[in-house]
């Protein structure tokens, strides 16, 4: 399988290669196109390296044949799962194995007490089915959005709170192993040790070997204890050798922080911590750097569960923010440094007694302003954005072409000083300015940012040098080059300068034993050659505004719809990288076939929600590129079409509707008409019929009232989408409802010519866009009163669409409040209605668009106005339905509503609601159950 493929290498995959995969798992888990080797070749670090394949086994049967059929040919592989590591040790070029997409599974114990979960789930994802039991992991990355439990064990993650007595190593329980040979171990098993030694006596002999000349070296028992009192996930965890006496479970210690260089876990179980409901903040504004590392200490004894440093360049980054709170827009920066610190605690009772004790230690302390702590969650939200923003700030305004290097380092508490003031130092010398120090004091952990262009060998140079620097002062001060993030490609040159040849070399024959052909994750952790660090490091071209500003953390990729079906906004925008490159470097044949695999896995499939932007700490909404890009790839015609579509709404909504309604009574022939029509003009361009979709709806029209509270406009969808069988549908339930309440509503004359614009923005079809904006604006000024009366509208994705328009088109004093209904019925309806009837269960579909507007939480308590039990599954998303594009790409809306479907399995509800009617299609379609609008529901239990 060594032998080189012939041709270009990305146009032409090894043959020999795939054939020897394709024994071990089906074909269609093994992915090989330049587009699909090119998005993995990217992940949070900054290294960049291109697999030759891509595999995404289902089962850890099927990782243990992997394995074997690499180990035998010595071909490299590398797990991967969230993507989010940032010192390069999820990338190769080699075999990457995909371990996200099918090891997701989340199983709690014993009432929360434990959890047993795969390598695929995401941090947030098990603490969401722990957190009803009072309990979540210990570790507590910052990245919990998208890290997934693979890759908290082998970075042995913590975070802000956990310190090092509730990090993965204090808090693992046991594992399932899948070695390089193939053998799997189950450390929970009364005889896993004994199992370990028949199936793998040499690795099972030399552990032991190992552990008994670690403690028998006083000097490296010193070493161990001294590092290890900190933070540290610099090379193999040889604490392992010094807490266990079982090979096995030295072996279980030494896989946490292994970085996939020793086996895969296939499964982890953990022991939880309990969750402290009960908070206070507060941000304490010292002098300087000294005066706030001397109050370390006793706030350490005051209990504080967190103490977060921000230096004064962090300050005057967050002033930046124009949602920065008033104590940090206030202090004239110059020597500053700040402490973000928060009680925890079980009860509000315990955490005013906590506060209270607090509040008289802060006031002798040598702050410059209020020292108080808060319980109020918004402000506590503002306080905790100034910390969480610092990154945001400085990536996604970075020059266009650098890359964001984001490192850490730990020292003993009282170092932190010394090493912070040196680290400025450092920053001076070497030219990087607006760096920022931060992070987890403490611990004396902290992280730095710097940005660093990796085209120029100047300044490959410079990074060179700074980094020399930078390890001789953290050794200098008995600290640790990796306190969180993992050695990777970045440490992996100094792990024997931190440990000296002896535990050098006793992770090198941990390595040996292991992994005797040194197949996974070769160049990660160990590394002999000094200028390891240095190779593949990642470009950035300058392509695009929504491009430019991405750091590939991979925050987004969770809640895309499609991550599961093709690519992932990380990946979109990586492979528009790609191409830019290749266009640069002059490959054409790259190019076009880049571009041509990207019409479907970057164009067609993508959603447009925006619930990327949700996840993104630099704020990019991949959907506003994919827009821009379905805008220039719409013909003359198409743009004509949907433009006079624009000018006649009225008619073309009423002739969609129509056809629904024709369909229905000849559905043979609908199939028939549209399957033809979709193969002829194309799948993304003619939406296809099902049997499952409703009859047309009815018109909508004006409506005048003498006192109008509010102007209701309600949407299209209603119009060419007719209600679920036996029901009356939304807009008839809340008029209703409002009437009920003696809500007074004016419809807009015309309102059947109206629409919020999102169908032709969706499609980039900008003609059409700004035409019915034209129409839009005047309507609702007049309507109403030029902005005294609130928009109400009854579908959330609509909500969405007009407050954007409306947004960017009113200029001057005139602005629209748009309200969604759910909100509306939550806040005006739901206090005057009567008492409702209730149901036993109600299970909720919050929508991409709910979430970007905030409705959530309203539509949970309409829910909870009707019926005793409220489910909204673990694992729901957007459904992908995206007004038609669950019409024209189905897949997309199967893929994206799977793991919503399986939570729901054999689960039965008294009814099934969501906030918009074409995602209820969806969800109805998947799921086969029917979803209505909750004000449907709300409405016939008020009757």
């Amino acid at each position: 399988m060594s032998e080189a493929p012939s041709g270009h290498p990305l146009l032409h995959p090894d043959q020999r290669l795939l054939a020897a995969l394709g024994q071990a798992v089906p074909a269609d888990a093994i992915a090989a196109r330049a587009t699909d080797r090119l998005s993995y070749a990217h992940d949070a670090s900054h290294y960049l390296r291109v697999p030759k394949a891509v595999v995404t086994p289902r089962t850890a049967s099927d990782v243990a044949a992997l394995l074997r059929t690499c180990g035998r040919d010595g071909t490299a592989l590398t797990f991967r799962s969230g993507g989010t590591s940032l010192s390069g040790q999820a990338s190769t070029d080699g075999v990457l194995l995909d371990t996200r997409r099918h090891f997701r599974g989340v199983e709690v114990l014993d009432g929360g007490a434990r959890v047993r979960t795969g390598p695929g789930a995401t941090v947030r994802a098990v603490n969401a089915r722990l957190a009803r039991h009072g309990r979540r992991l210990g570790p507590d990355p910052a990245s919990e959005v998208a890290c997934t439990v693979g890759g908290v064990v082998a970075n042995n993650s913590s975070g802000m709170a956990c310190g090092v007595h509730a990090n993965t190593y204090r808090t693992l329980d046991s594992t399932v192993l899948v070695l390089v040979s193939g053998s799997v171990i189950d450390t929970s098993a009364p005889d896993a040790d004994d199992l370990l030694r028949r199936q793998e006596p040499a690795l099972h002999h030399g552990l032991s070997e190992l552990r008994d000349r670690v403690r028998g070296n006083s000097d490296s028992v010193a070493t161990i204890e001294r590092l290890y009192a900190i933070k540290n996930t610099m090379g193999y965890g040889l604490n392992s050798l010094v807490d266990f006496e079982r090979p096995v479970d030295i072996l279980e210690h030494l896989v946490i922080g292994s970085e996939g260089t020793l086996a895969f876990v296939a499964e982890a179980t953990f022991r939880t911590v309990p969750v402290h409901p009960h908070a206070a903040t507060g941000l304490l504004v010292f002098p300087t750097l000294a005066d706030a590392t001397a109050s370390l200490p006793t706030l350490g004894e005051t209990g504080f569960a967190t103490i977060e440093l921000l230096d004064s360049t962090s300050l005057r980054v967050a002033q930046l923010d124009p949602r920065a709170d008033d104590a940090i827009r206030a202090v004239d920066v110059r020597a500053h440094a700040a402490l973000l610190v928060e009680l925890q605690q079980d009860s509000a009772k315990t955490l005013a007694e906590s506060t209270a004790r607090a509040e008289r230690v802060l006031r002798e302390l040598p702050v410059t302003g209020p020292a108080g702590m808060t319980t109020d969650s918004a402000r506590r939200s503002e306080l905790w954005r100034v910390r969480k923003g610092l990154f945001t700030s400085i990536a996604g305004n970075r020059p266009s072409g650098t890359t964001a290097l984001l490192e850490d380092i730990a020292v003993p508490v009282d170092r932190l000083l010394p090493t912070c003031e040196a680290l400025v130092g450092l920053f001076d010398r070497y030219g990087y300015e607006e760096s920022v120090i931060f992070g987890h004091a403490k611990d004396g952990n902290v992280h730095f940012m710097l940005n660093e262009r990796f085209d120029r060998p100047d300044l490959v140079e410079r990074y060179v040098a700074f980094t020399e620097d930078m390890v001789e002062l953290v050794l200098g001060q008995s600290g640790t080059l990796k306190a969180e993030h993992g050695t990777g490609r970045v440490m992996a040159p100094y792990v024997r300068r931190q440990y000296g040849d002896e535990l050098y070399d006793v992770m090198r024959e941990i390595k040996a034993l292991a992994d005797p052909r040194g197949v996974l994750n070769p160049g990660v952790l160990l590394d002999e050659d000094p200028s390891a660090h240095i190779s593949h490091l990642k470009t950035s071209p300058t392509v695009e505004t929504e491009v430019d500003r991405c750091v590939e953390c991979g925050y987004c990729e969770p809640v895309c719809p499609s991550r599961d079906l093709t690519t992932t906004p990380r990946q979109r925008i990586v492979l528009r990288r790609e191409t830019e490159r290749a266009r640069v470097a002059g490959d054409q044949d790259l190019v076009e076939r880049l571009r041509q695999e990207y019409a479907y896995d970057g164009v067609d499939t993508c959603a447009v929600d925006g619930m990327c932007q949700t996840a993104c700490p630099v704020l990019i909404n991949t959907g506003d590129l994919v827009r821009r890009l379905r805008s220039e790839q719409a013909g003359r015609v198409e743009q004509a079409l949907w433009h006079g579509a624009a000018r006649h709404w009225s008619g073309a909504s009423r002739l969609a509707a129509g056809g629904l309604s024709a369909a229905r009574r000849m559905p043979s022939l609908a199939e028939r008409v549209t399957s033809a029509a979709r193969s002829v003009l194309g799948e993304s361009k003619v939406p296809g019929w099902t049997r499952d979709l409703p009859g047309g709806g009815t018109a909508r029209r004006g409506r005048q009232a003498a006192r109008p509270d509010a102007v209701y406009f309600s949407a299209c969808v209603t119009t060419m989408f007719g209600p679920a069988h036996g029901s009356r549908g939304v807009r008839d339930a809340f008029l209703d409802l409002c009437a009920r309440a003696g809500v007074q509503l004016r419809v807009p004359e015309g309102i059947g010519s109206l629409c919020c614009g999102t169908p032709w923005k969706s499609k980039g079809l900008d003609d059409g866009y700004a035409a019915m904006r034209e129409r839009l604006v005047p309507i609702l000024s007049e309507a109403t009163d030029r902005g005294r009366l609130p928009v109400v509208c009854d579908a959330s994705s609509c909500t969405e669409g007009l407050t954007v328009l409306l947004a960017a088109a009113q200029e001057g004093s005139e602005r629209t409040d748009v309200i969604d209904a759910v909100q509306f019925a939550d806040i005006v309806l739901l206090p005057r209605l009567p008492r409702l009837r209730r149901l036993a269960t109600v299970v909720v579909h919050p929508t991409c668009s709910s979430t970007q507007l905030g409705t959530n939480e309203a539509l949970l308590r309409l829910a909870a106005a009707i019926a005793d039990d409220v489910v909204v599954p673990d694992d729901w998303g957007c459904c992908g339905f995206a007004g038609d594009r669950g019409m024209l790409r189905p897949e997309l809306t199967a893929s994206a509503t799977a793991a919503e479907v399986a939570a729901l399995d054999g689960r039965r509800a008294d009814a099934y609601v969501s906030t918009n009617r074409t995602c209820e299609l969806g969800m109805s379609r998947s799921t086969g159950a029917t979803y209505r609008h909750v004000l449907e529901l709300l409405d016939e239990a008020a009757r």
